[in-house]
Order: structure tokens, then sequence, then C-alpha cells
């Protein structure tokens, strides 16, 4: 299972997929971290509280102990199980607190990335590098080309750098969506009237997906979010084709402006989906 585990973990989920998806940025490191702390922190409670209740089975059952004992109060147990509780949950609050601030406080970043969502897609804009828009829409079952992703794919995914401090900025415009990327540790609210902020840092080119995970309607279940994570040089090419395609008053906020990694071409032309 661990074997299976470790080939199964990767920037999608896969089918009988065993465990979470590789952490993409340092707060995704630091999560995980946490979360590896603090099984082992419930396992070591659940083997003490089952090895109690082993001992008073076997020690205190009516046969081995057929006259009860009269005693209503133990001060020196009363006292431990407030104490140690109290210490553990100490133990776990304060790298908790620690991560959450870590996690909310944007440190220098280089770009700020806004996304806004609708009913029932994502607009992403990039207020300080050109201040364009694209829309992002799920690809449909019918116009899906071998080998990608079924509920996974988008016509216009977002493009970011690697190894770049990015503020997200999330909005709504109509109901309560979620802009949640597993690997990136990252899930924002986008409320109507309210703008939420997170943070990435991804340490690798490559494509990451996501999910709205929050019920935000009929189609929920079609509002992807896909991530094509470039180096610096392959950004900036492609963000000189995105300035051209959607960066006049007029454009079409559903045209294609490529977005592959492996080769950074001419943005084309596609119809609204």
């Amino acid at each position: 299972m661990l074997i299976g585990a470790g080939i199964a973990l990767a920037d999608k989920p896969h089918p009988w997929q065993f465990g979470m998806q590789d952490p993409a940025t340092p707060i995704t490191q630091q999560i995980y971290k946490f979360h590896d702390a603090l099984l082992w922190i419930i396992s070591a409670i659940s083997l003490i509280v089952f090895a109690l209740l082993g001992w008073i089975i076997l020690k205190y059952n009516h046969r081995a102990h057929p006259v009860p004992t009269r005693t209503t109060h133990n001060t020196v147990v009363e006292v431990l199980w407030t104490v140690i509780p109290v210490l553990i949950l100490v133990t776990i609050a304060i790298p908790s607190f620690k991560l959450m601030y870590y996690m909310d406080r944007v440190p220098d970043s280089k770009m700020t990335i806004k996304i806004t969502g609708h009913q029932w897609y994502w607009e992403y804009n990039y207020p300080d590098q050109g201040n364009f828009s694209f829309n992002s829409n799920l690809i449909a079952d019918k116009d899906l080309k071998p080998g990608e992703q079924r509920l996974l794919e988008v016509d216009n995914p977002l493009v970011i750098p690697a190894k770049t401090n990015i503020r997200i900025q999330v909005a709504g415009s109509d109901v309560i969506h979620s802009w949640f990327v597993p690997s990136f540790g990252v899930q924002e609210y986008a409320v109507i009237g309210r703008l939420n902020e997170a943070w990435v840092n991804v340490n690798n080119p490559g494509t990451y997906y996501g999910e709205c995970n929050q019920i935000c309607g009929v189609n929920h279940a079609f509002m992807p979010i896909k991530v094509v994570v470039m180096d610096q040089a392959d950004f900036d090419k492609w963000l000189a084709k995105a300035k051209t395609a959607y960066g006049t008053p007029d454009a079409d906020k559903t045209k294609v402006a490529a977005a592959d990694p492996a080769t950074v071409a001419e943005p084309a032309q596609a119809g609204n989906r």
C-alpha cells in the first residue's frame, strides 16, 4: 500500500489514489509536516485509550473482580485527565497558530492575481502585469483531446511563473465559490463584496489541477481549476502574447492563449463555451 501511495501522489487526482497529492509549494510542505505530527499524536492517544479499555476489561470484569470498589473520587486521576489533555491541546495549538499566520501573511509578493468566481466559471485578472483578464471555462467531454483530464480541463488555464511569491486575491460575483488547488495548499472562499487573500510560490513548473469545493449551484461540479506553472523566461513570452490577446478593451475574454510549458505558441481565436 505504501509503494502504491508513492506512485499515486501527483499534481492531480488519480483513480484509487491513496494519500495526498505531492506538495508543490512551501505552504503545502508545512501543512503536511503539521499533518504528520498530528498523526503521531492522534495515534498515540488512540493506542493509550485502547490499552486502558483492554486493561479495564481484563482486570475489572465480573469474573476477575466480583466485588466492585466503592471508590468515588481519585484526586490524582482527576488532575491527570484534566492537565494532560490541556497540555496536548497547547502542544497542537502553538504550531497550528504559527502555520495559520504563515499561510495568511503574503511575503514580499512579486505579482498579484485576482480571481473572481462566477456561475460557473473563473475569471483571472493580472492587475500589475498590464491589467488584462480572461475567463476559464470547462472543456466539455466531447471536445477533450487524448490524454486530457475529464472534468478538469479548461479552455484558458491560469498561468504563473515558478519560484515567485504571488499574491492571490479571491472575490465572488454572485454566490459563494471556493478556489481550491490541493497541491498548492490554498483554499480561499470567493464571496461577493469581500476580497480574500492567499499566496503561492510553486516550486517546479508543471500543470496543477483543482476544483471549486463550495457547493455553488447546479453546475458546481463543472467549475475546475487548471494552473500552468512556467519558468520565468517562458512566462514572459506567454505574458507578451496574453497582453496582445486580452489587453485591449474590446478583447474577447474567451480567446485562448497557449499555456503549454513546453511550447508557448501564438494565441488563437476560440468560440465561446
